[in-house]
């Protein structure tokens, strides 16, 4: 039975192959190692230069990213508060009582009130001027500790916006958000120094005032002294009529 079954299997594959039309010769493939290699390694080179191209553009894309985060602007800006402290310390100086910053004043007073004292002066006006010193070099205690009372006041403001400036410079994206950062940090030292250079000066100032009050009382006192020292007419003796008669 078996036999008869491989019988007719080997019958049906050859009558198959019989009935198969054979191709003529145009039909007939050639297989050409040669050229399957250089189609290949073509296909090969147009993929590398395809991923060449692929890998360039996304170093193009990633350098424009980071040209963008290097021109993103700093989001924190300290200048509104610098300026307030700036102004208001200006504003102490500006305040300054009688002989304030400015040379021409400084130029008239000590031309009258801390000039020196001469034969020429009255009593009454040397009595004046010293009590006009002595009002001066107060009132310029006074325009230092209020000075000193703003400066420290500003202290605060410093605290504060030191602490953003760090923050937003560690936080910085870009080269040019750490630019700005510390562009705002070297603002914030100088208007630190701003304050130390405006209490310095209303230091300055009052201990110069405090000086040349004492320097004029020292004149007047020598002049009033020798007005002292000066013989004077003496007692003259007059009719004095004591009772109405």
């Amino acid at each position: 039975m078996i036999r008869i079954r491989n019988l007719v299997t080997a019958s049906a594959i050859a009558l198959t192959i019989a009935t198969v039309p054979v191709p003529s010769r145009a039909q007939v493939v050639v297989f050409d190692p040669n050229n399957y290699v250089q189609n290949v390694l073509t296909a090969a080179r147009a993929l590398q230069q395809i991923n060449n191209q692929i890998t360039s553009l996304q170093n193009q894309a990633q350098m424009l990213i980071n040209q963008a985060r290097n021109l993103a602007s700093l989001p924190y800006s300290s200048l509104q508060q610098l300026q307030s402290s700036i102004q208001r310390t200006q504003q102490l100086l500006v305040q300054a009582q009688r002989i304030a910053y400015d040379v021409q004043q400084i130029d008239r007073a000590f031309t009258t009130t801390y000039a020196p004292a001469s034969a020429g002066t009255s009593s009454q006006a040397l009595i004046g001027n010293a009590q006009q010193r002595w009002q001066t070099s107060l009132a310029a205690l006074q325009d230092a500790l209020r000075v000193q009372a703003g400066v420290v006041g500003n202290l605060d403001t410093h605290r504060s916006e030191m602490s953003a400036l760090v923050t937003s410079s560690q936080s910085a994206t870009g080269a040019l958000q750490a630019a700005q950062a510390g562009n705002q940090l070297i603002a914030l030292q100088g208007q630190q120094l701003a304050d130390l250079t405006a209490t310095v000066a209303a230091q300055g100032r009052a201990a110069s005032l405090d000086a040349a009050q004492r320097s004029a009382a020292q004149d007047q006192g020598r002049e009033q002294l020798r007005r002292f020292l000066t013989p004077g007419a003496g007692y003259q003796p007059s009719n004095v009529q004591m009772f109405h008669q």
